[in-house]
């Protein structure tokens, strides 16, 4: 999946159990708007989801920049990223409301249900 601009954002979702956890991230927007993701659902750039490659689709995490304070949950819904030594994908309105901007670190963990 290529991006729109590339943010190295220094974490790591490779633990099963993802608390605290940390991921290389980047982010993609309206180059795919309209096409169908990994899961066959339409892509919305705006919306709040994003893409990991093993993780099941539905998958929810909470994303959070500790720079901004702000955190948001994102639904799993597409394959990727494809770009090495990057684990996630955050849709561009996802990233949005974090306040990414630029190379940062985030921190990831499974939603509580």
């Amino acid at each position: 999946m290529k991006t729109v601009m590339p943010l190295v954002l220094l974490l790591g979702l490779a633990s099963p159990a993802l608390a605290g956890d940390g991921v290389h991230a980047t982010w993609y927007g309206d180059e795919h708007r309209g096409k169908r993701t990994a899961s066959g659902e339409v892509f919305n750039p705006n919306g709040m989801t994003a893409a990991h490659r093993t993780l099941p689709f539905g998958t929810c995490l909470l994303v959070s920049n500790p720079k901004t304070g702000k955190s948001v949950a994102v639904r799993i819904n597409d394959r990727g990223p494809f770009t090495k030594g990057l684990s996630l994908d955050l849709s561009r309105g996802a990233a949005r409301a974090i306040g990414v901007r630029a190379t940062q670190p985030l921190t990831v963990s499974r939603c509580q249900r």
